[in-house]
């Protein structure tokens, strides 16, 4: 991914983040009253707004300088999504059985991380590029893997089992992970309001999801 710095926006200063997935569907209505869809976008893409309430100058000054340091929207950051930043649900914890990210022919070594959400024929996969150092967990047929045999890829969110520990042919290799969403800085402007005399605010920081 290029133009991109590991790096996260600071926990402290996204308190207050609005948004969530968006869809590109487009809706045809026919002459019979009935209609036609069709999705333009395969993949759902995140979009935030990390603006929100009075904050301190020095809160605000840690929001310019980041800002400063990626160049507005010329390079990319991780991301924590208030709700949505584990391989399970928000009151869950995270376990190497979570999600599937594959299933074993006896010769591949590397998994990408995925989440699927929904169940049955109607879930929707999505790929998981930016997984949390440290956090992910997995699993080969139910049983845990060692740290030792499968090294992650934190930047690219690849697991890759060392020689000798390949999955079999058919097996089932899950994993548990915490995650954060890459994403650029949708504006070039800043623009801070000192209402106060010690504090101030920026209504608006606009963020979107930059797609692996």
């Amino acid at each position: 991914m290029t133009g991109f710095h590991e790096v996260q926006f600071p926990l402290r200063l996204a308190l207050g983040t609005s948004g969530g997935p968006v869809r590109r569907t487009d809706i045809v209505n026919l002459s019979n009253g009935r209609e036609n869809r069709n999705a333009r976008w395969r993949d759902s893409r995140r979009s935030y707004d990390a603006g929100s309430g009075i904050k301190s100058v020095a809160d605000l000054y840690a929001v310019l300088e980041f800002f400063e340091a990626r160049r507005g929207r010329l390079h990319g950051f991780r991301f924590r999504d208030p709700l949505d930043w584990k391989s399970c649900a928000p009151g869950a914890v995270v376990s190497a059985g979570d999600q599937q990210i594959g299933t074993g022919d006896g010769t591949t070594a590397s998994f990408p991380l995925v989440k699927t959400y929904g169940d049955g024929g109607t879930g929707w996969v999505r790929r998981i590029a930016k997984p949390v150092a440290g956090t992910v967990q997995v699993s080969v047929d139910g049983v845990a893997v060692a740290p030792a045999n499968y090294s992650v890829d934190a930047v690219a969110g690849m697991v890759t089992f060392v020689p000798g520990q390949i999955p079999a042919t058919g097996s089932v290799v899950r994993a548990g992970f915490e995650f954060d969403v890459p994403v650029r800085f949708d504006t070039d402007r800043i623009e801070v309001d000192l209402s106060h005399f010690d504090a101030g605010r920026i209504p608006t920081i606009p963020l979107t999801e930059i797609l692996p």
